[in-house]
Formats: structure tokens, sequence, C-alpha cells
């Protein structure tokens, strides 16, 4: 038996000494040639058996061959670089506080859900969340599959009713969908009544088309005030996620005064076209891809910190 040290000349002797060690420690561990039988587990306990090879091939293939499929998606879609994977989810979901001067009066003594721009995380990774749903471009749902790029989207009745069906294929990708109210209004005009219509009401909606209530809500233009979330919180939303970010076809915008991403930001977009924007939705988010990538941030999905 030979021991590589650091200078094998130097420890010739050693090793040899440690290999004769090595091997009079086997020959007891296997019982010095004797006949014995094999020991039985502790009680609750199973024997230690190693992964079967082929299962770990089979699982490095399935590895190299989804990062290849994503490469090639990258290339046919046109991004500067291949997006980042995102870690994995939290074991434990962070704190979920209300940004500092985001809160209304009574805002903890009424146990109101938090309203927040940036999830509390170390790692690198930002969210995307779309909202309205005029726009329902088909390019776009493939190419955030093919990808493999999470998004959450925030929808309104008024624009998304005349096809259901696009955002319920779209949820058939693994995309949460969540509550922008009914029409869109601006919420502070309205009374505690009518807020409660337009939010309870989307909620009713989602749960029609789609079999869920969302637990998320998104108070259009980002306005809001006490009574919309004690209304939000009487249908059931547990979070009000605004942004830090909103990115377009051909610029971002931002809320910080440095004009940078930072960990665990949430990104707003729109579903929009060539109507409303110089683009489409897949030069939206080559856009964003772009950036973040370059930036060295992986895309998140928002419901798996919440």
């Amino acid at each position: 038996m030979r021991v590589v040290g650091q200078n094998d000349k130097k420890w010739t002797r050693v090793g040899v000494r440690t290999g004769l060690a090595v091997l009079a420690l086997a020959a007891l561990a296997s019982g010095c040639g004797q006949d014995r039988e094999p020991a039985e587990p502790a009680g609750g306990q199973q024997p230690l058996q190693a992964p079967p090879a082929r299962a770990l091939d089979s699982y490095a293939g399935k590895l190299r061959a989804a990062q290849a499929a994503r490469t090639a998606a990258a290339k046919r879609w046109g991004l500067k670089k291949v997006p980042l994977a995102a870690p994995p989810p939290p074991a434990e979901k962070p704190r979920i506080t209300t940004r500092e001067g985001f809160e209304v009066d009574g805002h903890e003594r009424l146990d109101l859900p938090p309203v927040f721009t940036t999830v509390p995380v170390e790692e690198k990774v930002v969210f995307l969340t779309i909202d309205d749903g005029a726009e329902k471009d088909p390019e776009f749902l493939r190419m955030m599959s093919e990808l493999k790029v999470p998004y959450s989207a925030f929808l309104s009745d008024y624009v998304v009713n005349d096809d259901y069906g696009y955002f319920k294929d779209m949820q058939k990708r693994g995309v949460e969908l969540h509550n922008h109210t009914l029409h869109h209004p601006y919420l502070p005009a309205l009374s505690r009544a009518r807020q409660k219509r337009e939010i309870c009401g989307m909620q009713d909606v989602v749960e029609e088309h789609y079999g869920t209530r969302p637990v998320l809500f998104r108070p259009p233009y980002g306005n809001y005030d006490k009574n919309t979330l004690r209304a939000a919180k009487s249908c059931g939303i547990t979070h009000v996620p605004l942004w830090n970010e909103e990115v377009f076809v051909d610029h971002w915008e931002y809320r910080e005064w440095d004009r940078r991403i930072h960990p665990g930001d949430i990104v707003l977009s729109h579903f929009r076209g060539r109507d409303d924007w110089k683009g489409t939705m897949p030069d939206m988010i080559r856009r964003f891809l772009d950036k973040v990538t370059a930036e060295g941030y992986a895309v998140g999905r928002l419901e798996d910190y919440l």
C-alpha cells in the first residue's frame, strides 16, 4: 500500500507503517478472517446502501440534457447568455413585513397584509411579476416554458375575460394567477364596500375559471389605503407585493435612488404588445433576462418565498 503525502520521499517510511496499520484495522473490522454473522442495524435504522451507479448516471444525464435544452432555448430566443438557475426554495420562508413608509394607520394592530417591494433574501435572486392581462401572446408562453423562467401573473377581469383559456394554459405551465381587481380602478377613491367588491369579485372570477382563490393581491397603480387592505384581508388576501423595478421593452425604471437591482427585488411588467409598446412580450423578456443574468441574478418563484 502507498499513502501519498505532500512529499513522497520524506514520507516513505511513515507511509509503509501507516499502510500496515490500515491493513490491520481492516482485518479487525472483517473479523480477522473468522466466519461471523453480519451485523444487524440498530433498531429503527436501515442498512446503508449506495445508490445504483445507473441511477446516478441517469440523473446526471437528465441534468446535462436539461442544461443543453436551456442553452439551445436561450440561443433560439436571442438571449445574450443562458439564464442562471435559481437556488432551491428556502427550507424556512423569510418573514415578510411591510416596507417602512408603506404602512397605514393601525397596520399591525389590525393585522393587515404586509405591503412590500423586496423579499428579504441573501441570494442574488429576483422575482418577475406581470400585471393586467391585455396582451395574450402565445409566443410569450412558449418562450417562458422553453427557458424555464418562473413568473407570477396579477390579473384584472376586464382585460382577461375575452380569453380565459389563455391564462388557463398559463396556469397549466405552472404559473400562479393572482388578484389585480375586476376593473383596475384607483382604489383609494372608492368606498370600502366598493373596494371589497373589486377585490372579492376578482377572487370569485379566479376561483370560477382557475379553481383557486388567490392569496396575493396587487392594487392597481400600486395605490391603496387602509380600506383597501381591510377589504383585501376580508377577501382572503395574505400578502400585497408591489415592486422595486419595472421593465419595458426598451428601458427599465427604478424605485431606488441608486437605479440598481438588489437581492430579493420584485420586478413589475405588463401584458402588453405592439399596440402599447415598441415591441412584444418576448422583447420585454429579452431585456429583462439579459440584464439580470449579466448582473449575476437568477429568477425565482415568488410564491416559494411567501
